[in-house]
This record gives structure tokens, C-alpha cells and sequence, in this order.
């Protein structure tokens, strides 16, 4: 039997590139999303202005997405991701300034908070191009036989950034203020642009270019749908993450709550990142194409367990713990369906595909944060995290006993 080379997509010299790129904009975003909770809480003190900020972002990802999916899949990717990123960038400085410790006493809290939302609302647009461009643009740069190895180390790059980025958000909200973390942000995104451009332009794969928006959209959706194994997968981490949205409610256990201040609020965020991470890192080493559907509703499973231990925890330490290993089984969820997507999608369908899973799942973070902002103000903070559990465990034995074709799924290579 031959040994399994764990290294072995990164041997491509552009996907050692792309796994930079992934790196200095995932980052940027980590960061850029932890200071804007932060100084959005620390102004208002309501639990309601951090739900605002995740459904600001999923309205246009959400509606956006399948439009965004036809427009990548009709051009070029690495192009389309320049064009994203350069927003990305102008939107970055926008915030440099709002954040600004002068800001919000020159213009009112009010015009303040509509500025933040309104930029959030525009970042939501930017990224519903992003994903599909990203996720297509990996399937050109490596070769079949290479998706799984590849998938892993993608998904592992972004939960190093979601490690360092929280956990350094909070530390430098500490140490230089929000006003200079957030010029850090901008400088990781302009490297993450001039590590994009060392991959060069690929083809474009779409043999139906001028196809119609509407057939084209229908298409994408129609293949969603008709493909069980993808539809089951999307699903299942959907309502995961939806009601398992706690982490947006993390500036209210680290303040109020648990009371660790900035500090201790980068050490809880960055705890299911690095839980993630460590479990991406050890999943190119092993197979997971054995029992696959059972590791995936497992790890559903142990996620949901941890969100309701860390809802019920008033111990700082047993609150990293929880979230430490929501990130471990996470971080075995996120594996096996960006393996499943990645080798069970056409390459002329990976945008649209892409950007449905982003409604799925990706837009499913900013709806959790939204549902937990909701459930917190009407029920209140810990209700809403143990009920987030609770209905992550109802959605996960409701999919095996329904779905026994997935429940006993191995992928087939």
C-alpha cells in the first residue's frame, strides 16, 4: 500500500501561491469582522446591533449569490478576484475611517451605526463573487486526483487566519486600538492581491458562454437539487451553523458574562479556530472516504454538544474547551464537504455550485449571527446558545433517520 503523501497538492507551485492569497484575505476578514462587533458593541451595548451586522451581510450574499455564480462561471477567475479584492480594499479604508476614535463623536452614533451596516451590506455583495471565484479557481489550479489533499490544506489555511486573526484582533484592540488594527486589515488584503497576481490567468471552461441568466441559474439549481449526495451535505452543515451561531455572541460572554475583556475575547474566538485547525492539519494524513456520511453527521453531532456546554459555562476555561472542540468537529465537517463539493461538481457548473453552497452554509454564519442576536434579545444570551445546540442535534438524528443513502455514503473516487 502506498504511503499517502500529505504534501502533495502543495508541490504545485500557483496553489502554494493561492494557499498565501487565502491566508492574507482570510485574515483581513477574520480581523476586520472581530473589530466591527467589537466597536459596534462597546458603542451600543445591545445584542441586537451584532445580529443587525450578520443580516446586513447575508441579505446580498444570499440574494446575490446565484446571479454571482452565472457571472463567474461565464468568466475569468483570477481576474474576477482581482476586481473583488480591489473593492474589497476600498471598502477596508472606508471602515479606517469610521472606526477612527474622532469618527463617531464628529457624526453621531447613529449615522455611525447606518455607515458600518451599509459597508457590511456592500461587503456582503463583493463576497458573494468571491466564493464561487475562489472554489472555481482551485479547481484549476490542481488536478483531480489532487482535490481532497487540496480541499484540506485550502480549508486549513483559512482556519489559520480565523486562528491568528481573532485572537490578534483582540489583542491589538488592547494594544494599538481599533483605529490601527483595521489599517492592518487593508495592508493584508493589498498583499493578498500581490500574491494573486502570481497565478496566472486560466481558462474559461463554460462551453455555453451568452447562456441566458435565466437557464443558466436554473441549471445550477437544478443539479444542487438533483445530486442527493451535495444537497444532504449543504443542508446538514446549513442548519448546523445556523443555529449553532454562538460565536457572534462572543463580545457579550467576553464582556459581560465570563468578563475577559479584549484579551480574553481573542482567546474565545480564536479557540474553535485552532480546534479547526488541528483537526484539518491531522485529516491530510488519514482517509475520509470511508463512512463518510456517518463522520460528517458525527461531527455535526459533537458540534452541537460543545455549543450547548459552552451556553451553560460561567468558567472562562471550560468556555475555551467547548469552543475548542466545536472547532475540532467543525473542522471535520468543513473537510468532508469541501471534499464532496470539489469532486462531486462539474467544472463548468463550480460557480453557480459554489454559490448556492454559499447560501447554503457560507450565508448560514451571518443568518446564525442574525438568529443568535434574535434568540438572545427575545429569550436571552445563554437560552439562545443552548437552543442553538439543542436544534443542531434535532437536525443532525432528524438527517440519518431520513437520509439512510447519506448516512452510509462513502465517496467514490
Amino acid at each position: 500500500m502506498t504511503k499517502k503523501d500529505p504534501f502533495s497538492s502543495l508541490r504545485i507551485p500557483e496553489f502554494r501561491w493561492f494557499i498565501l492569497m487565502r491566508l492574507a484575505i482570510v485574515l483581513a476578514w477574520s480581523m476586520q469582522f472581530v473589530l466591527i462587533e467589537w466597536e459596534v458593541y462597546r458603542i451600543t451595548k445591545n445584542p441586537w446591533s451584532l445580529g443587525l451586522i450578520g443580516l446586513m451581510e447575508v441579505i446580498p450574499a444570499i440574494t446575490m449569490a446565484l446571479f454571482a455564480g452565472h457571472i463567474v462561471d461565464q468568466s475569468e477567475k483570477r481576474n474576477m478576484l482581482l476586481k473583488c479584492f480591489f473593492g474589497t480594499t476600498l471598502i477596508s479604508l472606508l471602515l479606517c475611517y469610521l472606526v477612527h476614535p474622532e469618527t463617531v463623536s464628529t457624526i453621531g452614533k447613529q449615522p455611525f451605526l447606518y455607515a458600518i451596516y451599509a459597508l457590511v451590506f456592500l461587503g456582503g455583495i463583493i463576497r458573494s463573487f468571491i466564493i464561487p471565484s475562489v472554489f472555481s479557481l482551485l479547481g484549476l489550479i490542481v488536478p483531480k486526483s489532487e482535490f481532497t489533499n487540496a480541499a484540506t490544506w485550502s480549508s486549513s489555511s483559512w482556519q489559520v487566519s480565523a486562528v491568528i486573526g481573532p485572537a490578534l484582533a483582540g489583542f491589538l484592540i488592547g494594544g494599538i486600538g481599533v483605529f490601527n488594527s483595521m489599517i492592518f486589515v487593508t495592508i493584508s488584503i493589498v498583499l493578498g492581491i500581490i500574491v494573486l497576481l502570481q497565478i496566472s490567468r486560466k481558462p474559461i471552461l463554460n462551453k455555453k458562454i451568452g447562456e441566458p441568466v435565466s437557464e443558466s441559474l436554473k441549471a445550477g439549481i437544478r443539479f444542487v437539487f438533483q445530486n442527493k449526495i451535495i444537497l444532504n451535505a449543504l443542508s446538514l452543515d446549513m442548519f448546523a451553523v445556523l443555529f449553532g451561531g454562538a460565536v457572534a455572541l462572543l463580545p457579550i460572554f467576553a464582556q459581560d458574562i465570563l468578563k475577559v475583556g479584549s484579551e480574553g475575547f481573542g482567546i474565545l474566538r480564536a479557540a474553535p479556530a485552532i480546534g479547526g485547525l488541528i483537526t484539518m492539519l491531522a485529516s491530510t494524513m488519514f482517509s475520509i472516504e470511508k463512512n463518510t456520511g456517518k463522520k460528517l453527521l458525527l461531527a455535526v453531532f459533537g458540534f452541537g454538544v460543545c455549543i450547548i456546554v459552552f451556553g451553560l459555562s460561567e468558567n472562562f476555561w471550560i468556555s475555551v474547551i467547548a469552543l475548542f472542540l466545536s472547532g475540532v468537529t467543525d473542522g471535520f465537517s468543513v473537510v468532508i464537504r469541501s471534499t464532496i463539493l470539489q469532486i462531486y461538481t462539474p467544472d463548468d457548473m463550480r460557480g453557480r455550485v459554489s454559490s448556492v453552497n454559499s447560501i447554503f452554509v457560507g450565508s448560514s454564519n451571518e443568518l446564525g449571527a442574525f438568529e443568535s442576536g434574535l434568540t438572545s434579545k427575545l429569550f436571552g444570551v445563554v437560552n439562545a446558545v443552548v437552543f442553538g445546540g439543542i436544534m443542531t442535534l434535532i437536525v443532525v438524528g432528524t438527517t440519518a433517520v431520513v437520509s439512510p443513502k447519506f448516512r452510509d455514503l462513502e465517496i467514490e473516487r
